[in-house]
């Protein structure tokens, strides 16, 4: 980046467009903006105006605003014309309050240029300290301080991050020039180093630049300013600004501001020092002032690693059994000014803070504070506590923790301390952490759980054939598919660790190896996975189990009192079931029947039932699985005690069912007692070319009605025993799914009706249900007016929806998603976050003309998006009833639900 190019830029089209309020100034227990002004001046310098006006000691100087960040971009990376007079105007403010003048080589006023946007992106961005100095003002800044040592550290300082952030110079080149110094030299820290060590390294330094640039290094302090504004801005589209965006989702069009500060110094002896502090522990949120500083050291130390810091407070130092003296012990009156500010600060935001000070020769400046990032154990404790302590009220507590965040308590998680070696990583399909031995096969998994090892299935991809697998499994690892895969999805529901798409292994199923990276595994050899990350891991890591304390609980019952929404789960084993009640679930609003056809005692049946030749023969088969039927749901009903439980038809195609290759054709042909070609002659039958626009859904009931009964039987039989052994009334809902139109509806349910008469008849009891439809298809939505004639209820299958009017496959999608919503084509994977404009639209539109026809119509959401806080906000604002999603993001879809009936989750247009 060339500085000189950075100047404010005048032409026609420049000065049209000037004319605003670029500058706003700070310093002096007075300031132009205030803290409400984040989206104008970013967080910092927000919130070193509102320091400011709260008089404590904070360094004088001025933010330029995001605006001009926004305008910077528009205008081929220049300024607003009158940028430059108001940046005069504010230095020569910043003199008036400090005694210096910005580059006058007598007296010179030092500054740091900082990012600020108005979200915080800590280390995503760039900072310049120590600006102004030269070889003139170095010499003025010695002699005024009595220090030549701290001067000429000082201009190195400048010299390496100036390099660095303005004139894209390696900052490796000065570390080693320095390291090499040290080593001939015979010294260990940089603190060894004398006055005249840095005057030596400062000229080393200025030829690395003139060899690098070929030119010198800048001395103008005006150009150096110039260049360092420039520079902050071009960082806000760095590449790491810019993944830390999109995994935050902050909109690149929010822009950053730049703050300019006086510059104050901690590295101006042993009675100056700099650090890091926070109000209160922000990993476990315990309250008690938690940081590091350090002695005759300036900002970037504390982080950089190259010393070590040492703790703030002598209960800290203690614990942690350093020998190193407290901030507390060693300078005891700054450590009383820092906390009474910290006092304030908190009072003031009501909210844990995130500070950084400096001391200079005894006295201490607040350069930065901020909301802290936090656990979510700590943010739920802090939360709780700043409630109890009437700093906030519930209702504020509900929204402080960040539901999403709620998945790092829900499972077991690798313990930080503990070392990782990372073989490859995939997509963070499914939340929590697991190790074991790896199969490559579901039998394996199955038979490695019963022998009472554990084991992490590895697949290319799973299908529904896998579930007894990814049941027994600890964890689940595939080399294809998204976050929306079959691998994700079911591993979500099951709360089983899953990382997807790990594209750089390749799995041989016939050597039973997986190889990545230049290593070879094979079956029985130990991995770790992170699915909260996505990281696959070699041998077993150390694991830390979730604690749900009492804060969890205190505020999910806060959550509970003022959300409108309820919150059901997707279960259809008794496990999730019971999981998803210990979480709080407000019923079942989707039980997928085929997963209970999965099981090893049933699929026989099934396939019996798909390669009989006639209704007789499907009618036999599937007599054999009614009582298997019926018991699931006598256990859904009986768990769920009272609570709604919505069961849908079976929904896959039916060549899931059958066995793929020819191995297990010959092994099912025998179990079976029909040759391998007539069972292959049927599994090429039922080929589709794009089976989930194909024979699935309501359509098994249209050309195989005895499905259909042989299901609704077992729902209302399990019924009328579970309200018998229960004494709770049982009312079951079932689901008709993929219907296209009122038609189809009409068909199945005189089906289902007409079981229900006949289990009433034959047990001589009155049972109270619903039949409904699952509105996956657009024309579904568009004839909702319709179909509410004859359902009762809606469910909004919003994976297939998403599907079907978007035109995506969700097993496909993740090879160029990630381009549309890194282009910003989409806002978010729609398969995650609901597509708001297109889908939510459909959603709307249905929810609207099937109300118009039944106003009482019952309106749900069953699709992942059930458990995505963002699609909550939506679903609250078109007035569902209720989401449903995995049970372990329940807790998850709770608090979300109680948010948007806060208004702090809002839909797009909110």
């Amino acid at each position: 980046m060339v500085a000189a190019l950075l100047r404010p830029v005048a032409n026609e089209e420049v000065e049209a467009m000037a004319g605003g309020k670029w500058v706003y100034t700070f310093g002096d227990g007075k300031a132009e903006g205030e803290a409400g002004m984040k989206n104008l001046l970013g967080g910092k310098g927000a919130n070193l105006a509102e320091m400011s006006n709260l008089g404590l000691p904070v360094p004088p100087g001025f933010t330029i605003t995001t605006e001009v960040c926004t305008y910077y971009y528009d205008h081929g990376k220049q300024f607003p014309a009158d940028l430059d007079a108001q940046v005069k105007a504010a230095l020569a403010g910043m003199a008036r309050l400090t005694g210096k003048t910005f580059g006058d080589a007598a007296n010179p006023l030092l500054v740091s240029v900082r990012s600020g946007a108005r979200a915080s992106m800590p280390g995503m961005m760039d900072t310049v300290l120590n600006l102004g100095l030269n070889d003139e003002t170095v010499e003025a800044v010695a002699k005024a301080s009595g220090d030549a040592r701290f001067a000429w550290d000082s201009y190195r300082r400048f010299i390496t991050m100036y390099s660095n952030v303005v004139l894209d110079i390696d900052h490796g080149l000065f570390e080693e020039a320095l390291e090499d110094y040290k080593e001939r030299k015979g010294y260990h820290l940089d603190t060894d180093l004398k006055a005249d060590d840095w005057k030596v390294l400062v000229g080393k330094y200025k030829e690395i630049v003139k060899k690098a640039l070929g030119s010198d290094f800048p001395q103008e302090p005006e150009k150096q300013l110039w260049g360092a504004v420039g520079a902050v801005f071009s960082s806000w589209m760095n590449a790491r600004a810019i993944k830390y965006r999109e995994l935050n989702g902050i909109p690149a069009s929010w822009g950053t501001a730049v703050n300019v500060q006086s510059m104050v110094f901690g590295n101006m002896g042993d009675t100056s020092a700099t650090g890091v502090a926070f109000t209160r522990n922000p990993s476990t949120g315990e309250n008690a002032l938690y940081g590091e500083f350090l002695i005759n050291a300036q900002g970037e130390d504390v982080v950089a690693g190259i010393r070590t810091p040492q703790d703030i407070t002598e209960a800290a130092r203690k614990e942690a059994g350093s020998d190193k003296p407290s901030m507390e012990q060693e300078m005891p009156e700054a450590y009383a000014e820092l906390c009474r500010i910290y006092g304030i600060l908190e009072k003031h935001y009501r909210d844990m803070q995130d500070m950084e000070f400096t001391i200079q020769e005894g006295k201490l400046w607040m350069l930065q504070t901020r909301s802290g990032k936090r656990t979510a154990k700590a943010a739920l404790r802090i939360a709780v506590d700043l409630a109890s302590e009437g700093l906030i009220t519930q209702e504020e507590a509900v929204g402080r923790v960040e539901p999403s965040a709620l998945d790092q308590l829900l499972h077991p998680t690798i313990d930080p301390k503990a070392e990782r070696r990372v073989l490859t990583t995939g997509l963070p399909a499914s939340p929590g952490a697991a190790a074991g031995e790896i199969v490559f096969n579901s039998d394996d998994a199955e038979a490695a759980r019963k022998a009472g090892r554990k084991v992490i299935l590895v697949r290319v991809e799973t299908s529904p054939e896998d579930i007894h697998g990814m049941h027994a499994a600890e964890g689940i690892l595939t080399t294809r598919g998204g976050m929306t895969s079959h691998a994700a999805v079911v591993a979500r529901g099951m709360g089983k660790p899953c990382v997807s798409g790990a594209g750089q292994i390749r799995v041989d199923y016939a050597k039973g190896t997986l190889s990545v990276g230049g290593a070879t595994l094979k079956a029985g050899d130990v991995l770790t996975i992170d699915g909260g990350n996505g990281q696959v891991l070699l041998g077993e890591v150390r694991m830390q189990k979730p604690e749900l304390a009492g804060e969890f609980a205190t505020l999910m019952g806060w959550a509970d009192k003022v959300r409108r929404l309820k919150v059901r789960a997707n279960a259809e084993t008794p496990e999730d079931a019971r999981t998803a009640r210990e979480f709080g679930a407000e019923g079942i609003g989707l039980c997928r029947t085929e997963h209970m056809f999965f099981d090893e005692s049933r699929i026989q049946s099934v396939r019996e039932m798909i390669l009989a030749q006639d209704d007789k023969g499907r009618r036999a088969a599937l007599a054999k699985l009614l009582p298997m039927q019926r018991q699931d749901f006598v256990q859904l009903f009986t768990i769920m005690s009272g609570l709604p439980v919505t069961i849908r038809l079976l929904d896959p195609p039916l060549h899931e069912f059958l066995p793929q290759g020819g191995k297990e054709i010959a092994e099912v042909a025998a179990a079976l007692g029909v040759s391998p070609d007539a069972l292959e002659h049927r599994a090429a039958e039922l080929h589709e070319f794009n089976p989930m626009l194909g024979f699935r859904g309501c359509r098994l009931a249209v050309a195989f009605p005895e499905i259909a009964e042989m299901q609704a039987r077992a729902i209302f039989e399990a019924a009328v025993i579970a309200a018998r052994e229960t004494g709770k009334p049982v009312i079951p809902e079932v689901m008709v799914p993929l219907v296209m139109g009122k038609p189809e509806l009409d068909l199945v349910k005189a089906r289902i009706d007409a079981m229900a008469k006949a289990v009433m008849q034959e047990s001589g009891t009155t049972i109270d249900y619903q039949v409904g439809t699952m509105i996956e298809l657009p024309r579904a939505a568009l004839r909702a007016a319709e179909i509410a004639e004859s359902a009762e209820f809606f469910s909004f299958g919003t994976n297939d929806l998403t599907q079907t009017t978007l035109g995506i496959s969700r097993d496909d999608a993740s090879s160029f998603l990630g381009s549309y919503t890194a282009k910003g084509l989409l806002d978010a994977d729609p398969f995650v976050t609901i597509d708001q404009d297109g889908v939510g639209e459909l959603v709307k539109l249905a929810a609207e003309r099937g109300r118009r026809t039944r106003s009482g119509i019952k309106l749900g959401i069953c699709g992942e998006h059930g458990g995505d806080p963002a699609s909550i906000g939506f679903c609250e604002s078109v007035g569902l009833d209720y989401v449903s999603c995995s049970p372990f993001r329940v807790p998850i879809a709770r608090l979300a639900a109680a948010q948007a009936a806060l208004g702090a989750i809002k839909p797009k247009d909110g």
